[in-house]
């Protein structure tokens, strides 16, 4: 095993100490090698003339997007193409985005053997490269690509043939199965499939069956299908589960004991792990009159998922907990995610907690780090918590738990809250209200209902007490000059900012584009429309113009809390890059010798860009899953109308927002009326050509549930509703000016049908009509 890179004296490497850095670190970017050897100003211009010459003189080559490493040399993980198989099979990788200089590597598989289907030509994977003999071996960690031959469908079986229909209903490619596959198929399979590539050009595609994932019919098969389509990897391997079973119970070694102090755990009602802990008390020091010392302990996960083991390499391809309403793929194993590191009522736990130190204006004076050992005194959900704060008067009320904790655990965490509370309104937060849905499962698998989750100060108290953690490790991190990972996110483009201007012009809100974007001034905003008829819209567009927050190892604050620096700190269960905090923490405390390494230091950028990709794969899956629950739920309801608000406006149709249950679905542009609907993207309306009527973004509507595909997760409404008359400003109608071409239509294949056409006017939806998006959802 490469040992890790000492950390050299600060000044500028000569070319040879630079080298011999990269050589192993594995590979690093310029700005991890200017922060290993502590170079600012014009000692980074010098290193980057440094790396351009000795790149010209043939002694570096790139190395992923930003990285560099010495010539024929690998980094110890990346992400690689599976480019050649020899004569006796065997693949071999080649490291994405790197110089000609970097070798092939021998692809060898996981001694797990639980990364998936085994990667073939033109895969892409994640590997750990690793030194064998004379050449490189690539030591697979997961499949990142299963490439565009793969199909997730379902069977559909006849007398006379066997086909895959995808479950994606962005998807066209109908699969038919030879008959020697088919005979042990049955209909309502599901499947994962890959299309063959034969001699035929034309006609059917065919596939080959894969592997058989499931039923359509199982109450579970939404999630079964998120979980394959986005390859979220599920399970552990036989070393991580091990290594898992071998950990032992916490003791006080190296800890301090922090079991005294009152620590209740306050979770959703079904939670199985808990991985913080809250406790408040007034300070006492009379300097701080009125102020709160705040305890936030969590989970230390550092202390069993260690470097270079096989837990942190599967925790880190993993990168997050996947959450579905049926079930949890987790990012660490039971023993560890519902054992070890869950901070269960009256159990010894490690855990790494955080000291807070408040004035009576909720302004933050101190904080301090402690790795300790603690005990939560009591196991609450948020609804216990604000029943018992609530009082009988508001409808609440203790239970055995609750009571006899009121007044020196619960009370004060409150009191403690509402003076923070105080900072986090002068701070200012974007305040955007996003409604979420819940579903509730029936015993039997089935959906039982789908209702509004609750928010609750007891969620809010938390949430603040959780942030202000996060807040207390950023700042430590960077006065300690370790680096980390930042949760960041960016203030809105000037094109966002532009396009919200446009909108609100039609709302005769003003909104000055020169402006700069401020959280302050997007609330003000909020806070005037929001008792009026535009309240829902502008939250909506207000919503759309903001970034997507990320992880980086380069801080650029983050815009929607209004924070100047600001790291994931508080869930090192279910987020490996908290893991890393915690790491980072216990390097530059001194806490442990299980900190971050420097080998760790020179991948961060990489880790930020795998746990940002994972966070989004995670994402697209659970709202996949949601859509097809939903579906699932309202599939014998076909035929009912429903209250509603146009949440998204296209050229091919509106999205529509169900009151009663939160789901989405589409009213094709074609259902709307017999004239052709232009689609205003400043005004986020359709209008029509000749009558001038509009559909507008944020109108509430009424609608028939045509069609649900429970399979696909696609819905189709239509429209009962009328539309808004013309907007008496708007220019007169100017017909017949879109150019012609066959078929009476534009170039893009829109405008209106050819004079005595049966069809109605309008353009046919994308995707080959009505067929193709009728089930479809807004991305």
């Amino acid at each position: 095993m490469t040992k890790p890179p000492r950390r050299s004296p600060a000044g500028l490497p000569d070319p040879e100490t630079l080298l011999a850095f990269l050589r192993e670190a594995g590979s690093a970017e310029k700005t991890d090698i200017a922060r290993h050897f502590g170079l600012k100003g014009d000692e980074r211009r010098m290193l980057r003339e440094m790396i351009r010459t000795l790149e010209a003189e043939g002694k570096l080559g790139k190395r992923g997007r930003k990285g560099f490493s010495p010539v024929g040399s690998l980094p110890p993980v990346g992400v690689a193409d599976v480019v050649e198989r020899d004569i006796d099979g065997d693949l071999f990788v080649r490291l994405v985005e790197a110089t000609e200089d970097a070798p092939r590597a021998l692809l060898m598989p996981d001694n797990g053997g639980k990364t998936g289907p085994a990667p073939g030509l033109g895969d892409r994977v994640l590997v750990k490269f690793a030194r064998a003999g004379d050449g490189w071996e690539a030591r697979l960690i997961k499949k990142l690509d299963t490439g565009n031959n793969r199909v997730l469908g379902v069977i559909r079986k006849s007398n006379r043939e066997c086909r895959v229909e995808p479950v994606d209903r962005r998807s066209k490619d109908v699969l038919f199965v030879p008959p020697a596959q088919a005979a042990d198929l049955k209909d309502g399979d599901l499947v994962l499939a890959a299309i063959e590539k034969g001699e035929h050009r034309y006609g059917p595609k065919r596939g080959k069956i894969l592997e058989v994932i499931g039923r359509e019919d199982d109450p579970r098969a939404a999630s079964l299908i998120a979980i394959h389509a986005h390859g979220v990897p599920t399970g552990f391997s036989e070393a991580v589960e091990r290594e898992a079973e071998d950990q032992e119970l916490p003791s006080l070694k190296g800890r301090e004991d922090l079991r005294q102090v009152p620590f209740i755990t306050i979770d959703p009602a079904d939670a199985r792990d808990h991985d913080d802990a809250v406790y408040a008390e007034r300070d006492t020091d009379p300097k701080n009159a009125d102020g709160w010392i705040v305890w936030v302990a969590i989970a230390d996960v550092a202390a069993y998922v260690r470097p270079g083991t096989a837990l942190d390499r599967e925790a880190r391809a993993k990168g997050n907990s996947t959450y579905f309403p049926d079930r949890v793929e987790p990012m660490l194993p039971e023993r560890l995610s519902n054992g070890l590191c869950s901070l269960k009522e009256g159990e010894n736990r490690a855990c790494l907690a955080v000291r807070m130190v408040f004035d009576k204006d909720g302004r933050k004076t101190g904080h301090k780090f402690v790795r300790g050992l603690m005990r939560s005194h009591a196991k609450l959900s948020y609804e216990q918590a604000q029943a018992a704060i609530d009082g009988p008067e508001n409808g609440g009320g203790t239970d055995d738990t609750t009571g006899p904790i009121m007044e020196a655990i619960l009370y004060p965490l409150w009191n403690a809250y509402r003076t923070l509370l105080k900072g986090r309104l002068k701070r200012s937060p974007l305040a955007i209200d996003s409604p979420e849905r819940r579903i509730l499962m029936a015993p039997d698998g089935g959906i039982a209902a789908i209702v509004p989750r609750k928010s609750l100060e007891a969620h809010r108290l938390i949430e603040e007490m959780m942030i202000q953690a996060n807040v207390c490790a950023a700042e430590t991190l960077e006065q300690k000059k370790t680096p980390l990972i930042f949760r960041v996110h960016d203030a809105p483009s000037q094109e966002k900012l532009f396009n919200l201007a446009d909108f609100l012009q039609t709302l005769a809100m003003p909104w000055a584009k020169g402006e700069p974007a401020t959280t302050k001034r997007f609330n003000k905003l909020l806070d005037q429309t929001r008792e009026t008829p535009h309240a829902e819209v502008v939250n909506e567009v207000v919503l759309r113009s903001q970034m997507q927050a990320i992880y980086s190892p380069e801080n650029v604050g983050h815009f929607g809390l209004n924070l100047d620096r600001y790291a994931h700190f508080t869930s090192p269960i279910r987020r490996y890059s908290d893991l890393i905090v915690h790491r980072g923490l216990i390097r530059a405390l001194k806490l442990g010798s299980d900190g971050l390494t420097d080998r760790e230091i020179a991948e961060l950028s990489t880790i930020a860009e795998q746990v940002t990709a994972t966070e989004r794969r995670s994402m697209a899956a659970e709202r996949d899953a949601m859509d097809r629950y939903v579906a699932a739920f309202l599939e014998d309801r076909v035929g009912a109308t429903f209250p509603g608000r146009i949440t998204g406006v296209t050229r091919f149709g509106l999205f529509v927002r169900l009151a009663e249950t939160g789901a989405d679905g589409l009213v094709p542009v074609s259902s709307l009326g017999g004239e052709y609907f232009h689609h205003d993207d400043k005004a986020h309306a359709l209008v029509g050509e000749r009558s001038g009527q509009r559909w507008l973004l944020g109108r509430s509507v009424e609608v028939k549930l045509v069609e649900a595909t429970p399979v696909t997760g696609g819905l189709l409404f239509e429209m009962l509703s009328d539309p808004d008359p013309r907007d008496p400003n708007a220019p007169a109608p100017r017909l017949g000016l879109r150019g012609r071409g066959p078929m009476g239509k534009g170039r893009d294949g829109s405008g209106p049908p050819k004079r005595g056409s049966k069809r109605p006017g309008g353009p046919k939806p994308p995707s080959g009509g009505l067929k193709g998006v009728r089930k479809g959802k807004r991305r």
